[in-house]
């Protein structure tokens, strides 16, 4: 039904949360008897001493050696001895929580996103949830600092409690999702990773070079209803991009798309600029832009129209003979901006 012809040329020690002695006293919107306070206050009278004398021996070492040691220690580098970061898991999605923090009346806390999911009944004991907020804990989680999620992939640095969620939705060690857009591929990783799983997984088409000559052909250009589509990866400059084309429906049009996204991150991507061109019979169109990072999904640009659109009866012109058969030849260049 249609095929593509590419040619390429070319620590701080987690102690200073036990040295707070504040949120032990105050006992704010908790249940005096509730098991949340009184696992607070025990872990605090217990490991108090321990914490401190753990601290000056810690304090001999270096940052760096201290930044690490914590990233090992506990779920996301806090230990588990302590038992507070346990305490800023909700029990119903497992994910830490943030204020909000609700509990019921007997101390069982959740997440404000799930108060919401278990209609305010508390998953623990069934009671109702009401409005109140474990401020106690609230304050516990301010004197902790934690690792980024993704330290793993290379991000070292250590965040207060508080800014940690919002470090990570734009840290730059954070995953990419595969840029497939074929079907609902759920494959994360870094750039090496996602090259790899295209070219083995999606069987995608890999090719060297900084230009490029399209072929785009279809026996029934009327079919855009399920949109076709196809993706390219090339390796210019070091560096990969996707070239993507597609039928779909704009509005009530069908028209045909293509465009470019960057493996990699948008400051990074906006050093590079492409070009597209297509024509026939003494017509042609040319697009000249910024290839899109991939942390923008396929359907987001696409959506956006930021590239090369052909209209479907200017395509079939293109195409030549009695427009019953697609034929367009796309060319194009990518170049590094100095």
């Amino acid at each position: 039904m249609h095929f593509w012809d590419v040619a390429c040329h070319k620590s701080r020690s987690s102690c200073s949360l036990s040295s707070r002695k504040k949120y032990c006293r105050s006992g704010l919107a908790m249940a005096p008897g509730s098991s949340v306070f009184k696992e607070v206050l025990e872990s605090h009278l217990m490991s108090s001493d321990y914490e401190m004398g753990k601290a000056k021996s810690e304090a001999k070492s270096n940052s760096t050696s201290t930044k690490s040691s914590i990233g090992l220690s506990g779920k996301s580098g806090i230990s588990s001895n302590n038992g507070v970061y346990e305490l800023l898991g909700c029990p119903v999605c497992k994910n830490l929580m943030y204020p909000p923090i609700h509990q019921c009346p007997n101390g069982h806390t959740l997440c404000s996103h799930c108060k919401v999911e278990v209609h305010n009944i508390c998953p623990s004991c069934h009671h109702d949830l009401g409005n109140i907020r474990c401020l106690a804990l609230e304050k516990v989680a301010e004197s902790l600092e934690l690792p980024c999620r993704y330290q793993s992939l290379g991000c070292h640095d250590i965040f207060p409690y508080y800014t940690k969620l919002k470090h990570e939705q734009n840290c730059g060690f954070r995953p990419y999702n595969c840029p497939y857009a074929g079907s609902e591929c759920s494959v994360m990783g870094d750039i090496p990773t996602l090259v790899a799983h295209l070219k083995d997984d999606h069987k995608v088409d890999m090719h060297d070079g900084c230009t490029f000559n399209h072929r785009y052909v279809k026996a029934n250009p009327h079919e855009v209803e399920n949109a076709t589509w196809m993706l390219t990866v090339f390796n210019s400059f070091g560096r990969h991009f996707c070239l993507h084309f597609e039928a779909f429906q704009l509005g009530s049009a069908p028209v045909y798309m293509a465009f470019l996204r960057f493996m990699g991150d948008d400051n990074e991507a906006k050093k590079f600029s492409y070009s597209l061109e297509v024509g026939a019979n003494g017509r042609k169109l040319i697009w000249q832009g910024i290839p899109r990072s991939i942390r923008d999904s396929h359907r987001k640009v696409r959506d956006s129209q930021d590239g090369l659109i052909i209209q479907r009866n200017l395509a079939l012109y293109f195409s030549g003979g009695e427009r019953q058969e697609l034929k367009l030849r796309i060319t194009g260049r990518i170049w590094r901006e100095e």
